[in-house]
């Protein structure tokens, strides 16, 4: 009896199993029991690799004798491209390389400038060996990614100043799937979206929009031009960008704008609410500073923020070299702080903003949030320190001004917003007025927008790029020639060009969030033979007892037969 009950068992035990192989083959499923679900893909990135109708070749040169933090940044990265491929199908093949492997120093440092002509930039790593020397190695934190004859070169690694290695390591592994994803996008999408920077009002050139324009370029068809008569001429356009406008906006103007607005455009505005003139300041060292009416106040009102004709000092700024030798002496330059120059902070709580690095300004201005429209989330971007001064005008701007750093009654205010991010749904400017003269294609005027975007920065040379003197040669947006640092300007324009012309949560995967669980180095160093024992013998100790215990049990089974 006991025979057939146990047979009877084993025929229901191997049932399921063949009944739940059966199931698992027709409904695939993977179950991500991690707290922060870093294993988890969105459902964006799982319809994108199942979109991909060829092969995707992958090589990740993160590879070769890492230390513990860039071996954990490779093993996500793979992890990453596993997942990715299980939804690809056999459209996807990764391959693991090397640079720093060559038979000879020449060929290895032959291969690091093929790489650096294709833009992959090493990162040098110091470490510490046994007995304390300092080690350099160098690494290539990129992968490159091959999709019918088209090629893109993905950086790996973020580096935000100011953060610790493993901080910013951590980073990384949180915007992988975003960078990945946003590779791949690049790659496979084959309906390119027009935006436009609008043209007609002074606003900044070509030129010095140079940098930004062939960021974008990798996700846009950029246009320029200015409005004119044609009422829909705006309507193709995914985005449009108002770039430091410095001549007022015609009516006309602004109901085309306005109407764009209500038809669901996006609009990102970088607007000076001050006027003042840097050849002044260069040349004799005084300018006046005075309102810059663009006649948009009472447009940018209705939409729910207004732009203070202030200009804000911050003791957290730029440097700029001055000369303090005396009068006749050779020139002897000295780094001093540009108040005028602010890093604004940035919002980790926002896709925008969030693990960008500080974003330069210079005479940028304060903005209020105005109006009780509920229709209409307003969200903070970029604000200045807890250390600032409000400089009212009409006034006199003076370089020579001393001030002190220090001085608390004089930065006196602090976390004054530059940059919001309005979102809902906004009031025509033009509900109760007559449509201007002059226009063609007109269509009756909407009071009320479709749920749409705009962005409001209140500095507009946060998007202008220098332009060198010696060569006429851009200078990447945000690179600091005098510090001779990075800040997050570029960052922070194609983020928010991006989140404007995002309709399906694309951007949403840059606020993921993984906790970061660091080891005590201490602890670590001093107890490693403790826990290398640990880890060895007790799982070791485990196997020994459950398998005795299983000897002992199947062995009085029998006994008892």
């Amino acid at each position: 009896m006991n025979m057939k009950i146990r047979n009877h068992q084993n025929l229901l035990f191997f049932s399921c199993l063949i009944a739940l192989a059966i199931i698992s083959f027709f409904f695939y499923f993977r179950i991500d029991l991690t707290t922060d679900k870093r294993y988890s893909l969105s459902e964006q990135s799982k319809s994108l690799m199942n979109n991909t109708d060829a092969p995707l070749k992958v090589v990740v040169y993160l590879d070769g004798d890492l230390n513990p933090g860039f071996m954990r940044l490779k093993k996500s990265t793979a992890e990453l491209l596993d997942e990715l491929s299980v939804y690809a199908g056999k459209n996807i093949d990764v391959t693991f390389e090397n640079p720093s492997l060559a038979d000879s120093p020449e060929l290895r440092e032959k291969k690091y400038a093929e790489l650096q002509t294709r833009g992959l930039m090493p990162t040098a790593v110091y470490e510490r060996d046994k007995e304390g020397k300092s080690i350099q190695k160098v690494i290539f934190p990129w992968i490159e990614m091959t999709y019918k004859g088209k090629n893109v070169q993905i950086c790996l690694l973020k580096n935000i100043l100011g953060n610790s290695g493993e901080e910013n390591l951590n980073i990384s592994i949180e915007n992988l799937e975003f960078e990945i994803t946003d590779g791949i996008r690049r790659l496979v999408n084959r309906d390119v979206s027009k935006i436009a920077f609008i043209e007609g009002h002074g606003e900044l050139t070509e030129s010095e929009t140079y940098d930004i324009s062939k960021s974008l370029s990798k996700y846009f068809q950029i246009d320029r031009g200015t409005i004119a008569t044609n009422a829909t001429i705006l309507d193709n356009y995914k985005v449009i960008i108002i770039a430091k406008p410095t001549k007022p906006f015609s009516e006309s103007d602004k109901f085309v704008i306005d109407q764009y607005i209500m038809h669901g455009g996006r609009v990102l505005w970088l607007i000076d609410g001050v006027r003042v003139s840097k050849e002044n300041l260069t040349t004799i060292g005084l300018s006046p500073a005075i309102e810059l009416d663009l006649n948009l106040n009472d447009q940018l009102f209705r939409y729910g923020v207004r732009i203070n004709p202030v200009i804000l000092q911050d003791v957290q700024c730029a440097s700029v070299p001055v000369n303090i030798a005396p009068s006749g002496a050779t020139p002897q330059f000295e780094p001093t702080p540009w108040y005028f120059a602010p890093l604004l902070l940035t919002s980790p709580e926002h896709p925008v903003t969030r693990n960008i690095t500080e974003v330069r300004s210079e005479f940028c201005s304060g903005i209020d949030l105005v109006g009780d429209n509920k229709s209409v989330n307003k969200q903070l971007l970029l604000a200045t320190s807890d250390n600032t001064h409000i400089i009212g005008v009409p006034t006199t701007i003076d370089v020579s001004q001393k001030i002190k750093p220090g001085d608390k009654a004089y930065f006196n205010m602090g976390y004054i917003p530059v940059a919001v991010a309005l979102e809902g749904v906004f009031e025509s400017d033009f509900a109760n007025r007559m449509t201007p003269k002059g226009l063609t294609n007109t269509s009756p005027t909407l009071k009320q927008s479709l749920k749409t975007r705009q962005i409001v920065v209140a500095d507009g040379d946060i998007v202008r790029n220098e332009i060198s003197a010696k060569d006429s040669v851009s200078i990447p947006l945000g690179y600091d020639r005098y510090m001779n640092q990075q800040f997050g300007n570029r960052d922070f324009i194609q983020n928010a060009v991006l989140y404007l012309a995002d309709n399906n949560g694309w951007m949403q995967l840059r606020s993921r969030t993984l906790k970061l669980r660091l080891l005590n180095k201490k602890i670590t160093n001093d107890d490693k033979l403790t826990w290398q024992l640990i880890n060895v013998l007790v799982p070791l100790g485990f196997l020994l007892i459950f398998g005795v215990g299983y000897q002992i049990v199947r062995k009085r089974k029998y006994t008892r037969k």
